[in-house]
């Protein structure tokens, strides 16, 4: 039976969990230290004492009953390039800071490894919960950082085989609204380039799009181009694109590094494929480009809410957020791309 939530109550030491494991003082911190040379039987034993002795757990609650919360969150991001994320960082500072909370970022990079790195450390830390935009297909082994007493919100990314919360956006339902607007201007041939292929967002945008187009435009599977993370590369997407016997009438850019590649490689050429990106980073709206989009704002004050929050009720059930997406028409998708239709 695991302790009692009472702020009042010892809080679990490190010994008492290695001693309900059953394993050494030096094992159970290695255990739950996320380090190598830890079998998967002592890894699971230490996992489920440090569950039952809610270890680490009162000394959130405490601060909650003292009116004082912890004092660092730490955010994980892919891209620092990105201004997706910078606006990210952004509302999640704006919802923590009033609270007294520091908050930490650190970029992994779009690299597992990294991302496992950054992770431990701000455990290490003592960083009181993470938000995380993480790069790994699996989040399983993030048990061993809520083991001890750090609670996961993961943002933009779902987590995967981990019970632990999500905010994210509805990007199959954007793929569909992007993919439907092209082809009832009368688009057939429409490309999508996206970004790494095994990234959820990227995945569910272009799962949308097939729920549109594989019935009523199948030609778009040969215009699909992914692995494209940075504007160099989606220029170059795009000139392949460009450069076909029968190029594309319209073109939707997964992200907007995507879309500013896209934008300048086509240029301002009179028979430009009509444009669709997502993200509306400020100078998409300078230039007139339509965009798929969601509320960058509303994505991280509500991974920062849920973060505070597990900070006093670590038995909350972990839920999946999911945030509604909206298409803007411009002029980019309502006047280019006619003259090649057909």
């Amino acid at each position: 039976m695991s302790r009692t939530a009472d702020p009042a109550s010892p809080r679990a030491t490190l010994a008492q969990v290695a001693e309900r494991a059953g394993v050494s003082l030096k094992t159970a911190s290695r255990a739950l230290g996320g380090e190598d040379y830890v079998s998967q039987d002592t890894l699971s034993r230490v996992l489920a004492a440090a569950a039952q002795l809610d270890y680490q757990r009162n000394a959130a609650a405490s601060l909650l009953a003292s009116g004082r919360l912890a004092d660092s969150i730490g955010l994980i991001m892919g891209d620092f390039t990105n201004p997706f994320y910078s606006a990210l960082a952004q509302a999640i500072e704006d919802e923590v800071r009033p609270r007294g909370i520091h908050l930490s970022v650190a970029n992994s990079r779009e690299s597992a490894d990294e991302e496992r790195r950054v992770a431990r450390d701000f455990a290490d830390r003592q960083t009181k919960a993470l938000i995380v935009v993480s790069a790994l297909h699996d989040h399983a082994e993030y048990a061993q950082l809520q083991a001890r007493g750090v609670p996961i919100v993961f943002v933009d990314r779902p987590a995967e085989n981990l019970a632990a919360d999500s905010v994210v956006f509805d990007n199959r339902a954007g793929g569909r609204l992007a993919a439907r607007h092209l082809r009832d201007a009368g688009h057939s041939r429409i490309a999508f380039i996206g970004d790494f292929a095994w990234l959820p967002t990227s995945r569910e945008r272009m799962a949308g799009m097939a729920d549109v187009l594989d019935g009523d435009a199948p030609v778009w599977r040969e215009l699909l181009r992914t692995d494209v993370h940075d504007v160099a590369s989606a220029r170059a997407a795009t000139a392949g694109l460009l450069a076909l016997d029968e190029p594309p009438t319209a073109i939707v850019a997964g992200n907007n590094r995507i879309l500013l590649g896209a934008r300048e490689q086509i240029g301002e050429a009179a028979d430009a494929p009509a444009l669709v990106g997502f993200d509306d980073a400020e100078w998409a709206r300078l230039l007139g480009i339509s965009v798929v989009t969601g509320d960058v704002e509303a994505l991280g004050r509500r991974a920062a809410a849920l973060a505070v929050h597990l900070l006093g009720d670590r038995r909350h059930a972990s839920e999946q957020v999911v945030l509604p997406m909206t298409l803007t028409v411009r002029e980019s998708s309502a006047r280019h791309g006619t003259s090649r239709m057909g």
